[in-house]
């Protein structure tokens, strides 16, 4: 682990137990976030994206939920083997999570001054009125009018907009060394997206924070990162930076999902072509078996598809991917 690296993820294994027996959640995943960095984690909804980023800090529902395997390492700290009560002093302070929904993530009996208030005395040590007015400032930061007299308002006196803004203020009022932003702009119209984006990188070259930010939005990927994750049915299929994935994606599902998106100015919007997608849903875990989970939406799947899981395999300097497709030219690393 270098000086600038603050998260490294080694092998994480997450397994529900359910009535059909254990499910593998999240299998061997394997990542690092350097310090002033955004690493964008990216795949469709089931891939196991925001279980990844429960498994950090500690928020696994158990039961039915455990982690089976791997190190989180903070700073060189194993989360995983932390006491409750150390997790509590990192989560909110070192660690902070954008979640994605608000509406069910705030207390709907406390103001959302008081709730961004709350890990302020209790990591910064500040007193009522201190946490009141550093409370203010935060809504005022992510954008929100009259933050002296919203501070004092309920969740469901505010639009979906203003909670996900209120959750963004929350999450990064103590400055955290680490912010998980999960979907963090999702009920925001594109001004306020601006925004948030430009409050984040303020915070990096502040703090040097590091982000780890979960999305659909590719857009929002082309702006903000600096490496990119790909996720499907639990595991990373594809990592490298925001150009090699982007512009040289090397897993099939990548290049389906890079394919989805229209492209103002093309000619294909300007011919009213359909756009590309990829064929099927994310396979149930009981589904997947023992080779490539992509295998059955795969217009290149290969016969040992089916009953080899892919390693990853390094294509060009820190970009990697599970690809048997790929697998004859490269050199296995894992």
């Amino acid at each position: 682990m270098t000086q600038d690296n603050l998260l490294q993820v080694q092998n994480l294994q997450v397994e529900f137990k359910t009535r059909r027996g254990t499910a593998l959640v999240l299998n061997g995943v394997d990542f690092e976030v350097n310090r002033g960095e955004t690493l964008c984690v990216v795949g469709e909804s089931g891939c196991g994206k925001s279980m990844t980023a429960l498994a950090l800090l500690g928020l696994i529902p158990s039961p039915p939920g455990r982690v089976r395997d791997g190190r989180v390492l903070f700073q060189g700290e194993d989360l995983l083997k932390a006491s409750e009560a150390r997790m509590r002093e990192v989560r909110g302070n070192r660690i902070s999570m954008i979640f994605q929904e608000p509406m069910t993530s705030l207390n709907p009996v406390y103001t959302v001054g008081d709730q961004i208030g709350e890990s302020l005395r209790l990591h910064a040590g500040l007193d009522a009125r201190q946490a009141r007015l550093r409370a203010i400032e935060m809504l005022r930061q992510v954008g929100i009018p009259a933050p002296e007299r919203r501070v004092d308002e309920y969740p469901h006196q505010m639009s979906g907009g203003m909670r996900q803004r209120v959750m963004i203020a929350m999450a990064i009022a103590c400055e955290p060394d680490i912010l998980i932003a999960d979907e963090p702009t999702t009920a925001l119209d594109v001004t306020v997206q601006a925004q948030i984006f430009d409050l984040l990188r303020q915070l990096q070259r502040d703090k040097g924070t590091a982000i780890i930010m979960i999305t659909h939005d590719m857009g929002a990927v082309a702006e903000m990162a600096d490496r990119v994750m790909v996720m499907y049915a639990g595991r990373v299929i594809e990592q490298g930076s925001t150009e090699q994935v982007l512009s040289r994606p090397s897993h099939p599902y990548t290049r389906g999902l890079i394919e989805c998106l229209p492209e103002l100015g093309s000619s294909r919007l300007a011919e009213r072509v359909e756009l590309t997608e990829i064929p099927g849903v994310v396979p149930s875990l009981w589904e997947i078996g023992r080779g490539c989970a992509f295998r059955e939406r795969c217009p290149q799947a290969l016969a040992r598809c089916a009953h080899d899981l892919p390693p990853m395999f390094g294509t060009d300097a820190g970009h990697t991917a599970a690809c048997w497709l790929e697998a004859p030219p490269l050199r296995k690393i894992a």
